[in-house]
């Protein structure tokens, strides 16, 4: 038997354009189901693009017809012990903290139906963009399951009465709806979903990589704080900004009418 007859197919692909890295949850027979092995690769692939300072933004797609169906349950049930549910729901966690910590910006490329921690994965990504076919559902609770882990991404990306409805209800909702509720940003007919996507990415990527990364990391950080806090912290992150050779860079091009040459340093 060959090797390409015997060797499984990696549960993550990876695709690297100029500054942009494309991750593609690659398990379509299981709806990519966040197992162990998918949010070990999820894991390793974030983490090592966090420290490539030529990356300004990673789009996390999908294969299949669904975006992710959330946690791989029939793994979850062939482990029966608090112990391994307690790692796996950490393990997701890392996952997610490391989503929002790195400086890339992060956009969720949404082509068909998402569940459960797969909501989890399109809340906590920077950006997303879904087609307009897509439905999204927090599903856990018609399993006997409330989706606690989902809940906090989507506690911090729609309202408190809109993200309880659909942990109550595990309700499916419209991609018109989940951009009304504040979960993606723009939606697509599927026939326009990479050109919707390729033209946010690129808007981004035309940007400093060094503002992205302060500016990001200032965004979520002032969110956890008093106003007074957020503006002294914003205040700071600003100032250090402005010292910043892209920021010189950019006043100057502004100034004088021309295209800022970004040093990304």
């Amino acid at each position: 038997m060959s090797e390409s007859m015997t060797k499984p197919e990696p549960v993550l692909l990876r695709e690297d354009t100029d500054a942009c890295v494309t991750l593609t949850l690659n398990r379509p027979s299981q709806f990519n189901a966040l197992s162990e092995e998918l949010l070990s690769a999820l894991q390793e692939a974030l983490s090592s693009i966090a420290e490539d300072a030529s990356k300004t933004v990673v789009v996390i797609a999908a294969n299949g017809k669904a975006f992710c169906a959330g946690h791989d349950l029939k793994q979850m049930r062939a482990n029966p012990d608090k112990a391994y549910y307690q790692q796996l729901f950490t393990q997701c966690g890392e996952v997610m903290k490391t989503i929002n910590a790195m400086p890339q910006i992060v956009v969720a490329k949404v082509q068909g139906i998402v569940t459960a921690a797969g909501c989890q994965l399109v809340a906590q990504c920077d950006l997303a963009v879904a087609v307009d076919s897509a439905r999204f559902a927090v599903s856990g609770i018609n399993v006997g399951l409330f989706c606690s882990t989902p809940a906090v991404a989507l506690s911090r990306n729609m309202s408190r009465k809109r993200a309880m409805e659909m942990l109550v209800t595990g309700d499916f909702i419209d991609a018109a709806t989940a951009q009304d509720y504040g979960l993606i940003n723009r939606m697509a007919p599927q026939d326009a979903l990479d050109a919707e996507v390729a033209q946010l990415v690129d808007r981004i990527c035309a940007k400093s990589s060094v503002a992205i990364a302060h500016g990001k990391q200032l965004f979520y950080r002032q969110l956890e704080r008093d106003l007074s806090g957020a503006y002294a912290q914003s205040a700071e992150v600003m100032a250090c900004n402005m010292m910043n050779e892209d920021a010189a860079e950019g006043i100057d091009a502004f100034m004088q009418k021309r295209k800022p040459d970004w040093k990304g340093c």
